[in-house]
Order: C-alpha cells, then structure tokens, then sequence
C-alpha cells in the first residue's frame, strides 16, 4: 500500500509598492515561519507594482508539487483588494488548478492576535 503525501504551502500575499524596501516586513514574516516550521513551504506575492504576483507563485508551487495551498492577506485592514480582488483570483486559481486545495484566510489584521500584539506594542 503506498502512501501519498500532501504537499501544502503558505502564501503570504501583500498590496506591493514601488518601493522596494516595502516588502522587506512580508519577507521578514516568511523567514520567521522558516525558522518556526522548517518544513513548511511558504513564499510571497504581490497584487500589484511588486513581483511575483499570485499567479505566478502558485504556478512555481504547483510545479514543485505543491497540492495545498493557504493564502494569507497581509492587510491590516479589508478594503477592496481583500474583499473583492483577491477572493476574484482564487476563484481563477481554483479553475486553473483543479487539483489544488486553496485556502483563503482572512485579512491578518482581523486575526485577534494580531490586534492584541498592535495594542501591546502601542501601549509599550
């Protein structure tokens, strides 16, 4: 009997900027989770004026045999891009590759943890 393994990664997925030291904090945050789970396979990408975009990254994850993939916002809050484009994306992701399990999480800055860390460092 053999046993398949499921491949899952992380992407963490912010606005971009022309700015290129803006995404250092996105890089900084994939390097973290490197070094909390070794094994997990995390990367970024950008909606816009930052490469790679989303598309991109999931086709370089499908290609490594990537078969799982959580998508997490990098947005403190939920405009337009989160609430409207994003989820419009995924849903082309999903046809593109209906072999892969896509999981949209909501915006970072609605995580209850990272609320209470935003207070805690404000009332430092």
């Amino acid at each position: 009997m053999s046993t398949t393994v499921t491949q899952h990664a992380v992407i963490l997925f912010a606005h971009g900027s022309r700015d290129t030291l803006w995404r250092r904090p996105i890089e900084a945050v994939a390097q973290r989770i490197k070094q909390l789970s070794p094994a997990t396979v995390v990367a970024c990408a950008y909606l816009e004026l930052t490469e790679p975009d989303l598309a991109a990254t999931v086709a370089l994850l499908v290609e490594t045999g990537i078969h799982s993939v959580r998508i997490v916002p990098m947005f403190l809050g939920v405009g337009k891009h989160a609430r409207e484009d994003l989820p419009l994306l995924v849903q082309e992701l999903k046809i593109q590759y209906p072999h892969v399990s896509f999981e949209l999480r909501q915006a970072i800055g609605e995580e209850d943890e990272l609320v209470h860390a935003m207070a805690a460092i404000a009332l430092r």
